[in-house]
């Protein structure tokens, strides 16, 4: 018996060593990629386009059958989907850009016999009905890129799903540097981001818990794909998969070992305020989980780990799939809630300082109390210099080693904090990216949390401030209706109490 319990701890420590080397190795390798991925396109420096690029694009990417011969058409041999792959892996960035661009250009819709169709179109109206329904479809099928038979065909090889998620980002992150500002180059992310939405649609998707015993692999990549709390070592990602804690994710079958999607959860007795008592304070590794303890669900981050699946809608299913494995795991669960970071709020509210300073109006932002204790804090006379001030302490973080202005700027951050989720808007929608992901999945702006994040990157990002988005399972599905049809926040009494301070310090 003895002898059983030794060898078990013996590979427990093996496995744990394992880990530990794995994920050192991992981390620094992730620092370098990340790195390497920051870099523009246009930092490349520029080499001489690879000769055969237009004869292997004009070979591989065959012509759109007739529509007589759509269904009859031969598939091409999957050689030529294998050749495109490696060519394109094989050139470098700035290569990868004039590739894409002729792909997108010379290789997309035929507009001319588009146009003849939908002339066509116009002039069958006075026809019968079945006339009219072959000629739209006949147009229908003009539009198709020429380009598009080629990726479904890639779809199929193996290792093929993965290249075109790779390609995406690809093509995503060249509209986004503006490298190209070809609108083919939009068509094709477009053309892309349909078709992974078919592949990677909810039905097609398993979800799996992540835990210490899931292969190292699996392990490396959560640890390199967690983007809202970095993982700092070994034990620490033993923690966020261990006793009062869930990990899981989607994955596919056309991308084994690869997360989709992740999401944290940590099982509390209350909805979570802070994030320390999270990522920084556990129970220990081997403890045994009390149920009594367990009755709240608090998903604390969340991180999508392929940037070619931007807009394929993943994170949304992900939430409710875990709600009800967490609700038949815990029968008696019934509070669902995010902890989430409040990206842009310093920089937004940076911004509107120097508006109003620029403007002569800084002093709608703050009462006169507050401005007096700004003015004694920072030794800054009234008026601009007190601004400015205000705004090299924000900008620089300086303020949160004073305890005296972290209670004056409390209050004032709180509701500029406020103001920011619920009331600054993009085409009517939150402004904040955290914000409109969760109102549009139905949940409820619930509570600003003051101090919830005090590592410095959450000081720096949002003034440590962090928000919880409830979810009530009985009422997500009207939120959700109201936010995308009406653009209505559901926000509780402390949101919307904080938004009618700000409006009338701001007279708005």
């Amino acid at each position: 018996m003895i002898f059983h319990h030794l060898v078990s701890t013996l590979r427990s420590g093996v496995r744990c060593w394992r880990h530990q080397g794995v994920l050192r190795t991992s981390l620094v390798r992730f620092e370098t990629l990340d790195l390497y991925r920051t870099r523009c396109w246009s930092t490349f420096a520029p080499k001489r386009m690879r000769p055969g690029m237009e004869e292997l694009l004009t070979r591989v990417v065959a012509p759109l059958p007739t529509y007589e011969t759509r269904d009859k058409s031969p598939p091409p041999p999957e050689s030529n989907s294998v050749e495109f792959m490696h060519f394109y892996n094989s050139l470098e960035k700035e290569q990868r850009l004039e590739f894409l661009v002729k792909l997108s250009h010379q290789f997309g819709v035929d507009h001319k016999c588009a146009s003849e169709l939908a002339g066509k179109l116009v002039d069958t109206q006075q026809r019968d009905l079945a006339t009219i329904l072959q000629v739209e479809d006949r147009l229908r099928y003009s539009l198709t890129p020429r380009y598009k038979q080629l990726l479904n065909h890639i779809s199929r090889v193996e290792g093929g799903v993965k290249f075109l998620v790779d390609l995406r980002a690809d093509v995503i992150e060249i509209i986004s540097s503006k490298a190209s500002e070809s609108s083919h180059i939009r068509d094709l992310s477009s053309t892309l981001k349909s078709l992974l939405s078919e592949w990677f649609s909810v039905g097609l998707l398993r979800l799996e818990r992540i835990t210490w015993q899931s292969p190292c692999e699996i392990l490396q990549k959560i640890s390199q794909y967690e983007a809202v709390h970095p993982v700092r070592n070994w034990t620490d990602i033993k923690r966020r998969v261990g006793p009062y804690r869930r990990c899981y994710a989607f994955t596919h079958a056309a991308m084994p070992g690869e997360p989709l999607v992740v999401l944290h959860v940590a099982l509390t007795e209350d909805i979570s305020d802070n994030i320390q008592s999270i990522v920084r304070e556990f129970a220990t590794l081997d403890s045994e989980e009390d149920v009594n303890k367990v009755n709240a669900a608090v998903f604390y981050s969340i991180s999508s780990s392929q940037a070619g699946l931007q807009g394929v809608e993943l994170g949304n299913y992900l939430i409710k799939r875990v709600v009800r494995e967490l609700q038949s795991e815990f029968s008696h669960m019934a509070q669902f809630s995010s902890l989430s970071p409040i990206p842009g709020f310093s920089t937004w509210l940076l911004g509107l300082l120097s508006q109003h300073r620029k403007e002569g109006r800084g002093s709608e932002l703050l009462s006169e109390s507050e401005w007096l204790e700004v003015e004694l804090a920072t030794e800054s006379p009234h008026g601009g210099p007190a601004l400015d001030a205000l705004r090299k302490l924000i900008s620089t973080s300086e303020w949160v080693r004073s305890e005296r202005l972290v209670r004056v700027l409390e209050p004032v951050l709180m509701r500029l904090c406020a103001w920011y989720l619920y009331g600054e808007k993009r085409r009517s929608y939150a402004l904040n990216p955290v914000a409109n992901f969760h109102l549009q999945n139905g949940a409820t702006m619930w509570r600003l949390n003051w101090q919830a994040d005090t590592s410095p990157r959450g000081v720096a990002n949002s003034c440590g401030i962090m928000v919880n988005y409830r979810y009530f399972l009985s009422d997500t599905a009207s939120n959700s209706a109201a936010y995308l049809h009406s653009k209505v926040i559901t926000a509780s009494e402390q949101i919307l109490g904080l938004v009618s301070q700000f409006q009338k310090n701001s007279k708005l």
